[in-house]
């Protein structure tokens, strides 16, 4: 079933809301290293500003979900770029040479990290987003349409670090303005052509009904992993977690391997880049279609698990490069399938919450799966990660066989209460092992 025109109108919106946000936050990345190091800023503060983003991030994400379930997705995203906006506004104070003239350089730093924190906490509403395509698109098509909006975030990151570097012969504020004003521009796009996706009696019904706190809600993923929701976010955290540490030893990997640099290392960013372009816009929808969402979501914990190893044993850097094509593939068929199946077993009054729990885990995943890699390249050598995230990709494999999605809500309604007891032990018929 194709979404009807009136989805596929508020599903493009949403996919050039998504780009423009993600365009906007990747702008700064490329130059706030140097302008920090022109602060005086050590290596390790340096790295603390990326990770006090995704802290934020993960702080934030479950409150902007429980807020999009009462308030609305439309006024909770136009809070959320509001906020980035302010965020980029003070980053490009810190960075400027009036305020570098005449403020100290511990307290443009100070300001630097308070941007970041906000630009973290503006930034985190991919869980809003997951929800808006939850109420927008029929479940047979949302795997799909999550993909899309995957393939719009991927375009933004392509392209805000190129845009910000070109930003930064402007002077050292001008990257940060224009990220501001590109958050300016998304607010009035957003208030001009996206419309609310949830109903005025399922945000009445999420006032009414949503009484748990957040803090329980987490808790109840971590003390009931059998559940269906609950494993399905830990499949999409502990996926989340291998490919994020393969992520972070990537360059070092490449350079003690192969002799990569700085200078030729960009363009494997553009290579995997462009295959997961085409993976979500065109190969997506057809995989789910032939092989069910759980059946996708299998064949990309295989794929990942295939390349974390082949990358650990490519003997050559033609080699690693067909080695690496099987990550984007992976995560392509992964990612998607897994947050379309989260929707469909959440509560309707719920839905943004849910995904902002989701989120949540998978901001820890982001924070912890470097950290572990780091030290496992360090103390046990370049291929340790890679078999590490490996192992990890095959036992979540195993975890995903024993989730049963003949419960799943086929239709656009209220979502039933999850079960409190297990699941039923008999297999599911037309699925990918």
């Amino acid at each position: 079933m194709a979404p009807d025109r009136v989805s596929l109108a508020r599903l493009w919106a949403l996919m050039a809301t998504v780009f423009v946000d993600m365009m906007g936050f990747l702008m700064v990345m490329p130059v706030l290293p140097f302008y920090a190091d022109r602060l005086g800023a050590s290596p390790l503060l340096i790295g603390l500003m990326v990770s006090v983003f995704a802290l934020a991030q993960l702080l934030m994400a479950p409150y902007l979900g429980k807020i999009s379930d009462r308030k609305g997705r439309r006024p909770t995203l136009m809070f959320g770029i509001s906020i980035a906006a302010v965020a980029f506004l003070l980053l490009a104070l810190a960075c400027s040479e009036w305020a570098m003239a005449r403020i100290s350089p511990g307290w443009l730093i100070a300001l630097i990290f308070i941007s970041r924190f906000v630009a973290g906490a503006g930034g985190a509403t991919t869980g809003v987003v997951q929800a808006y395509v939850g109420d927008a698109i029929v479940p047979e098509e949302r795997a799909k349409a999550l993909g899309w909006i995957s393939a719009a975030t991927n375009a933004g990151v392509m392209i805000g670090p190129a845009l910000g570097s070109l930003a930064a012969f402007g002077g050292p504020a001008v990257p940060g303005l224009v990220a501001t004003a590109l958050c300016l521009l998304n607010l009035l796009f957003v208030k001009r052509w996206l419309p609310e996706s949830s109903s005025a009696e399922a945000r009445a019904e999420a006032k009414q009904e949503q009484r748990e706190s957040l803090g329980k809600r987490m808790l109840a993923v971590f003390r009931h992993p059998r559940r269906p929701v609950a494993r399905l976010i830990w499949i999409y955290a502990v996926g989340m977690m291998a490919f994020m540490a393969m992520n972070a030893v990537l360059a070092l990997f490449l350079q003690e391997r192969f002799g990569i640099t700085e200078k030729s290392f960009g363009l494997f960013y553009v290579f995997v880049g462009a295959i997961s372009l085409v993976m979500r816009v065109i190969l997506l929808g057809p995989a789910v279609r032939r092989f069910g969402e759980k059946g996708v979501m299998r064949i990309g914990l295989v794929s990942l698990a295939a390349g974390y190893a082949l990358q650990a044993l490519a003997p050559t850097i033609v080699t690693f490069c067909v080695a690496i094509m099987l990550i984007p593939i992976g995560t392509a068929l992964l990612f998607p399938a897994s947050s379309s199946l989260v929707s469909r077993f959440a509560m309707r009054h719920e839905l943004g919450a849910t995904m902002g729990v989701q989120q949540a885990y998978g901001g820890v995943a982001r924070l912890v799966g470097p950290i572990w890699a780091g030290f496992t390249f360090q103390r046990f050598g370049s291929g340790a990660p890679f078999w590490i995230s490996c192992a990890l990709a095959l036992a979540t494999l195993v975890f995903a066989s024993g989730l049963h999605t003949d419960a799943a809500p086929e239709a656009r309604g209220p979502a039933p209460r999850e079960p409190e007891a297990e699941p039923s032990p008999e297999p599911e018929a037309g699925t990918v092992a």
